[in-house]
């Protein structure tokens, strides 16, 4: 059986942490940033974890089992 793709999208997008949770960043910083308050722009600097209920789908997009 041929070894299983790593989707080349997420590999770029999450990164595991030591405790082997999946760490991501934050939506909403990319554009239109003139009216967000800087506040709001510092907050989304920081990554977040993947939610467990995604965290299926972002696993076997990266092989790593279920």
């Amino acid at each position: 059986m041929p070894k299983m793709k790593t989707n080349s999208s997420a590999k770029k997008r999450f990164k595991l942490t030591g405790t082997g949770k999946i760490a991501r960043k934050s939506a909403f910083k990319r554009h239109i940033l003139t009216k967000k308050t800087t506040k709001q722009k510092r907050n989304l600097t920081n990554t977040a974890l993947v939610a467990d209920s995604d965290m299926g789908n972002v696993k076997r997009m990266l092989c790593m089992g279920k």
